[in-house]
């Protein structure tokens, strides 16, 4: 992870810690390449998640790193989810990671575990909101003092204003449900998590990212998540393996997490030629 309040508490004894890359734009090169190559040589393969709210500057030394280093072994992730997404999915891998599943399948159920998380927020305005598709109704609603509006981001896009008899569409499947707060107070999302089905509600501080996210501060974040191990683990286990072409590695899906290569195209069977027809 590139921000400590990305790294949420351990699900059980057996999930790995996190391990958090501190200002990478702010110290000397040398000293985040030194670090970076460490963990490599101490784990054999690190994979980095991090949200596409994360600064630009730390992302580029990201990319300056993994080229200086020459290494197919580190694995660079940023999936489509809000802050508190990423830092469940983060979670998630951690989890798996103390299981029986190679560096290239582990990267790749990144993308796969994607699918099974409903990330959303309760905002104060969708003013600044450019992650999900916002009316003109919804905007002008934004400026009336005390509105709310609840937000799906993933992985379908929903709004709504915060109403007596609103929802959202959720899970088909039992979750947890994680809220951070933000500077906002509600009491909406009691009622989501019952709708929703939910184990139970769990909260954590908000990601300092999920301002920039959302594009407000004025957010209380929530997400909806798979937390038992075993069946994070069938559901990485019952997809067909392939080996990536290009590094070796066994993967899930159609690309390889460390090395970005997808399968090569088949080309089509060219047609039979036709029997070349000669004068008599």
């Amino acid at each position: 992870m590139t921000s400590a309040d990305m790294a949420l508490p351990v699900q059980d004894e057996r999930t790995m810690p996190a391990v958090v890359l501190r200002d990478l734009d702010q110290r000397p090169l040398e000293h985040t390449l030194t670090e970076l190559h460490t963990l490599v040589e101490q784990y054999g393969y690190v994979i980095v998640l991090c949200s596409q709210a994360t600064p630009e500057p730390v992302v580029r030394r990201l990319y300056t790193l993994r080229s200086l280093l020459e290494s197919d072994r580190v694995a660079l992730f940023r999936p489509a989810l809000p802050p508190l997404g990423v830092a469940v999915l983060a979670r998630q891998l951690r989890q798996l990671a103390s299981c029986d599943l190679s560096p290239g399948v582990l990267a790749s159920a990144g993308r796969l575990l994607t699918h099974y998380v409903h990330a959303g927020a309760v905002l104060g305005s969708v003013a600044r909101l450019d992650r999900v598709p916002v009316g003109l109704k919804a905007h002008a609603k934004s400026w009336v003092p005390g509105s709310q509006f609840a937000v799906v981001a993933h992985p379908e896009p929903q709004l709504v204003k915060v109403a007596p008899g609103a929802t959202l569409k959720g899970p088909e499947f039992s979750t947890w449900m994680l809220v951070a707060k933000g500077q906002l107070q509600t009491d909406w999302l009691t009622g989501l998590a019952k709708e929703w089905t939910s184990h139970g509600l769990r909260e954590t501080p908000l990601p300092a990212e999920s301002a920039r996210w959302w594009g407000t501060g004025r957010v209380v974040e929530f997400c909806s998540y798979l937390a038992d191990l075993s069946v994070l683990y069938q559901l990485v286990a019952s997809v067909r393996q392939s080996t990536c072409h290009w590094c070796g590695l066994d993967v899930i899906g159609d690309l390889c997490v460390f090395c970005s290569a997808t399968p090569p195209a088949h080309e089509p069977a060219a047609p039979r030629a036709l029997e070349q027809r000669t004068p008599a």
